[in-house]
């Protein structure tokens, strides 16, 4: 049996002494969150994304949510103190976090951008994110995910969404 190859998020969880589970599935290409929820029988409201962000200042935000919600820009902005934000291009995810889209994680990414966990997280013993790779994804506490990115929790979707 082949040793798992850590990624920057998992060494960094290791270097906190920070407990965490990580669970590999078969995945070759980009599928969306929901798709990966449904095939392996998760949680919506615990299976978070992670999107990332520029403000209007040229600095980049990193916020996850669940996998079913969407991010509110105007709540968000707020949140992290800008005017407006708009989300980051596809193709600048790998240049700006070092990760790639479906794999991207809040953990480890090239620099500790600012991160906002909406605040659903705060409720749940443990959430659901990327591990940093495709057909990774790694449970732990949402304090844990707070305390190892500097983050907060903050109401950053949309209402509509809510209710499903």
């Amino acid at each position: 049996m082949r040793k798992e190859t850590k990624t920057n998020a998992m060494r960094i969880l290791d270097r906190n002494k920070i407990s965490y589970t990580l669970n590999t599935y078969s995945c070759d290409n980009f599928i969306d969150g929901i798709q990966i929820a449904d095939q392996l029988g998760q949680d919506y409201n615990m299976t978070f994304k992670t999107l990332v962000t520029c403000g209007k200042t040229g600095n980049y935000y990193v916020f996850a949510i669940p996998i079913h919600l969407e991010l509110d820009l105007k709540k968000a902005a707020k949140a992290v103190g800008e005017k407006n934000i708009e989300m980051l291009h596809v193709k600048d995810i790998n240049k700006v976090t070092g990760y790639i889209r479906g794999g991207c994680t809040p953990i480890g990414m090239k620099k500790q951008y600012p991160t906002v966990v909406h605040e659903s997280a705060a409720s749940l013993k443990e959430i659901i994110i990327s591990g940093g790779r495709l057909g990774t994804q790694i449970f732990l506490a949402p304090e844990d995910l707070i305390k190892v990115t500097g983050g907060k929790f903050a109401d950053i979707v949309k209402k509509d969404n809510i209710s499903k």
